[in-house]
């Protein structure tokens, strides 16, 4: 699906902040309101926008230790392993990568013996060969 650079520049602003006003993501745009909402009215009918989640404040997530957990899965276990890993609620997301892994995970925990108990439980999925773990020391910026 081809977007316009004007739907680019909405999908920006609302990766920054998605309880903007209308008024204010049309200010910033330089739109109407009316053409903003319609913008993003067919947005979400397109299913382009799957819907709004929460951000949370960097504090919080300062004192939890994330990483990044690399996942290689045995052949034909891959439907088994992202079944089991959406079960666990400190993996925050789940990428599917080309290289010497298959899955890339965001682990977040309370944490260093959280995070370890976690690794631990994904490598123990039926169907994970191996893990490799990467802490995350910051976060430079997030869209």
């Amino acid at each position: 699906m081809k977007l316009s650079a004007s739907d680019e520049a909405l999908l920006s602003l609302l990766r920054e902040n998605a309880r903007q006003s209308t008024a204010e993501l049309a200010r910033r745009l330089g739109l109407s309101r009316t053409t903003v909402q319609s913008r993003i009215d067919r947005l979400e009918k397109q299913g382009v926008i799957r819907g709004y989640s929460v951000r949370l404040d960097d504090g919080y997530e300062r004192d939890r230790i994330r990483a990044h957990i690399l996942v290689t899965v045995s052949p034909k276990r891959m439907p088994a392993v992202v079944k089991a890993l959406a079960e666990m609620p400190e993996v925050r997301s789940l990428h599917s990568v080309s290289g010497a892994h298959d899955l890339v995970a965001l682990g977040v925990a309370a944490d260093v013996g959280a995070m370890d108990e976690l690794t631990d439980r994904i490598g123990a999925v039926d169907g994970v060969e191996r893990t490799s773990s990467s802490i995350i020391l910051s976060t430079k910026f997030e869209r």
